[in-house]
């Protein structure tokens, strides 16, 4: 999947760890999200988000979250004044999952 393919999907429910992506899997779909990256635990998808002030860091942080919840899919956030650290990962399958890079692929609709 592209990148616009992966902004155009929506989640579905996935339990268990047969819905964990293999590494190439990983690899693959990562290549596609410029700026993210895979956290030292090699479990979740990661990327800093920079604003210009508290104001537009909270805009895009109300939006991800619209978003989290429609999807049924939360990232976890360390918000402060002009930065927004995101990490994702599918607990439900014990790493990552297709979800994860659709969500991500999201918040960079949102961020552009």
């Amino acid at each position: 999947m592209n990148h616009a393919e992966l902004a155009a999907a929506h989640c579905q429910p996935l339990k268990g760890p047969d819905h964990a992506l293999s590494s190439e899997s990983v690899a693959q779909l990562l290549a596609q999200l410029p700026g993210w990256s895979l956290a030292a635990n090699g479990r979740e998808l990661q990327h800093e988000f920079r604003f210009r002030d508290f104001h537009h860091t909270m805009g895009f942080v109300n939006a991800v979250a619209w978003m989290a919840n429609r999807e049924d899919h939360h990232p976890d956030l360390e918000v402060g004044y002009n930065y927004c650290r995101m990490r994702y990962s599918t607990h439900d399958v014990g790493g990552l999952s297709l979800n994860d890079f659709i969500c991500a692929a999201k918040v960079d609709v949102i961020a552009a």
